[in-house]
């Protein structure tokens, strides 16, 4: 139980750096308002013309006696948003560090230098780097996908569906939220996706307490825009912990596995690279 309150006190010590550092709290909301902006766009679509759809790939339905036709119609509709509204889920904390990139390697970068020093990351162009996250994302996503399909499938299963389910589907959703949200301090110490993958496997209550609180609390809505910030800094304590071994109880971490740095205070704004900033 020792790695599941770590995890959750490594979550609470991210919203905490965030809320103190109130321009940094600002600047990592933007990514997730512009992704909540296209996915709300994106599932308005969807249901506006999930029954078009719908009626246009069963048209051998036609001819069948009332009300069967209708009943078809409206479990797939239903079943083709609740699809679409479980990929959301599972997808949205990828695409807002995908479109947040740069803002969210700025803030991260900034919470360890915070912390005692902060690994130098490879000279890796713009572009390059947001392919490497794209395909690290899809890599997350077809796992995710492999557990999150059945799970969903099981939920109509009655009496298991509504007990055992949802808490495997909190489990799993929690594992990979937490993968999702080490990447950007793991790639930054070029550690590949696989061999994140492992770690986080083998301190798995870890990865749940620190993933399993935020995917209830991304239950709530907008909760998700206004945690992602604080989410990402409390992921690079926790990466800290679990690649450096140089965490502390108190969220603070000595010098990064590269050497660089040494414990102390806060290091001012680096400008050896011109990352983004909040004005």
């Amino acid at each position: 139980m020792g790695d599941l309150a770590t995890g959750m006190r490594y979550l609470g010590q991210g919203q905490k750096w965030v809320l103190r550092n109130g321009r940094w709290f600002g600047f990592g909301l933007l990514p997730a308002l512009v992704t909540l902006v296209l996915y709300a766009a994106a599932l308005t679509a969807l249901a506006l013309w999930a029954d078009d759809l719908v009626a246009w790939a069963t048209p051998f339905a036609d001819d069948w006696d009332s009300p069967w036709p209708g009943l078809l119609r409206g479990t797939l509709t239903a079943l083709l948003f609740a699809g679409g509204l479980l990929l959301a889920v599972l997808t949205f904390t990828a695409v807002t560090l995908l479109v947040g990139d740069p803002f969210y390697e700025s803030l991260s970068e900034k919470v360890e230098e915070s912390v005692g020093g902060v690994t130098e990351g490879p000279d890796i162009p713009l572009l390059r780097s947001l392919w490497i996250s794209l395909c690290d994302s899809l890599y997350v996503l077809m796992r995710a996908l492999a557990l999150a399909v059945p799970l969903f499938a099981l939920g109509f299963v009655p009496v298991l569906g509504q007990t055992v389910v949802p808490v495997l589907g909190l489990a799993v959703s929690g594992f990979f939220l937490t993968l999702e949200l080490t990447s950007v301090a793991m790639q930054r110490r070029t550690i590949p996706v696989r061999e994140r993958l492992r770690m986080l496997r083998g301190r798995k209550t870890l990865a749940l307490g620190f993933g399993g609180p935020l995917v209830l609390c991304f239950l709530v809505p907008l909760a998700a825009v206004f945690l992602m910030p604080g989410a990402v800094a409390g992921a690079a304590l926790l990466v800290r912990d679990l690649a450096d071994g140089g965490a502390d109880g108190d969220g603070g971490g000595g010098a990064s596995g590269s050497g660089e740095g040494a414990p102390g205070p806060a290091p001012g704004p680096r400008d050896t690279r011109p990352t983004p900033g909040p004005a």
